[in-house]
């Protein structure tokens, strides 16, 4: 029997814009990036500082994309977080020479990767358990590298991280002790405390994160291990933990994009809290009009996140996305003169990082016209 004949490689998916273009022309969907928001996001987040001497280290699993953070320490970051070994790998490979993965990393192969991705660049790493101390120091032996190691505290996410308190003290002592580890400092982030809507509850959470934190950071002091870096925050509440005295480093990572959910954060007036603005979009097409008061996008569950709410719809007054189906989003309008067959409509999405990461670029423009095309190089890596 004859062997089939082979068949040519396939190329990979173009890209939905060319640089140039009117965005009236792009293809969708597409994930737009308005460039001057997001210039001015970056500005904005060392303005809200008021010159207090942190260290910003921004969580690269909000964009996925090299581009972004080498934006992002071009305008004063230590480096960044990542969440996953691969994404660790990505940012490396695209020019990052610090990242934290601000997680547990267990199993061999993944300790491996670790171990061998820092004779490129400076990998630091989360532990929340003995044995785990005693895997990451094997594999940086065998790889002859030094990992940076943070000790996770649960500061009320109750996710992962050890107890505040002796039993942090007492990961702290296990990896001084480890030749192939370096005990870098706590790590403390309070998830949960992000989308708390209102100040006073936001307050009250990150108050009670840095009173563990405190009390965590002298236990180690006393033991003689000297606590360097103690991070965290992120973009809902890192104007309380850079007030704290206590962290001396953060981490927001949605504050250059924005998205609905984090817009509906208030402050002590009962108004959007943050002065950040929404540089992220997806752009739609308007693909069924049969009846007057709906009509029906090409971006439905394949192309952005819903676990945080529906997308809000830009420009279109009265427009509201109800529902979604893989490939389908309908939205309801107030009068049926609005949205015609074929019409673009930005998107604001409700979670950024889950909707990023279901894109394979970022369309980056400024006054309409394509500026640039970012690959989202750790679109996908979560392993």
């Amino acid at each position: 029997m004859n062997a089939p004949a082979a068949q040519p490689a396939l190329q990979p998916l173009p890209a939905p814009a060319r640089i140039g273009m009117p965005l009236a022309e792009v293809d969708t969907p597409a994930l737009l990036l308005d460039l001057d928001a997001f210039e001015r996001n970056l500005e904005r987040l060392y303005d809200s500082l008021q010159g207090r001497p942190l260290r910003v280290r921004p969580h690269a699993k909000s964009h996925k994309c090299p581009q972004i953070a080498l934006r992002q320490i071009a305008r004063g970051a230590v480096g960044v977080c990542c969440q996953k070994v691969s994404e660790a790998e990505a940012m490396v490979r695209g020019g990052v020479a610090d990242v934290l993965i601000a997680n547990e990393v267990v199993g061999a192969p993944k300790l491996a990767r670790i171990a061998a991705l820092a004779r490129h660049a400076r990998i630091g790493v989360c532990v929340d358990d003995a044995g785990n101390v005693e895997d990451l120091q094997r594999a940086a032996q065998a790889a002859g590298t030094v990992l940076d190691v943070y000790v996770e505290v649960n500061v009320g996410a109750d996710r992962c991280g050890v107890d505040p308190g002796e039993p942090a003290a007492a990961l702290a002592r296990a990896i001084s002790r480890a030749g192939a580890l370096r005990f870098a400092g706590i790590h403390a982030y309070h998830g949960g405390a992000q989308h708390l809507r209102t100040p006073a509850e936001r307050s009250s959470a990150i108050a009670q994160a840095v009173e563990k934190v405190a009390r965590t950071r002298s236990l180690i002091e006393a033991d003689g291990i000297p606590v360097a870096v103690v991070t965290g925050a992120g973009t809902g509440t890192y104007t309380l933990e850079a007030a704290s005295g206590v962290y001396n480093e953060i981490q927001p990572g949605s504050y250059v994009f924005m998205d609905a959910d984090y817009g509906r954060n208030l402050d002590d007036d009962g108004r959007p809290v943050h002065h950040f603005e929404h540089s992220l979009f997806i752009l739609a097409t308007v693909m069924s009009r049969v009846l007057p008061a709906r009509a029906v996008v090409d971006v439905g569950l394949k192309a952005h996140s819903v676990d945080s709410g529906m997308p809000t719809v830009v420009g279109v007054p009265g427009a509201r996305y109800a529902r979604a189906s893989d490939e389908h989003g309908a939205i309801e309008l107030d009068g049926p003169g609005s949205m015609r067959l074929g019409e673009k409509v930005r998107l604001i999405p409700g979670h950024c990082d889950p909707t990023v990461n279901l894109h394979d670029w970022l369309v980056c423009y400024r006054d309409d016209r394509v500026e640039d095309i970012w690959p989202i190089s750790a679109r996908g890596a979560f392993y």
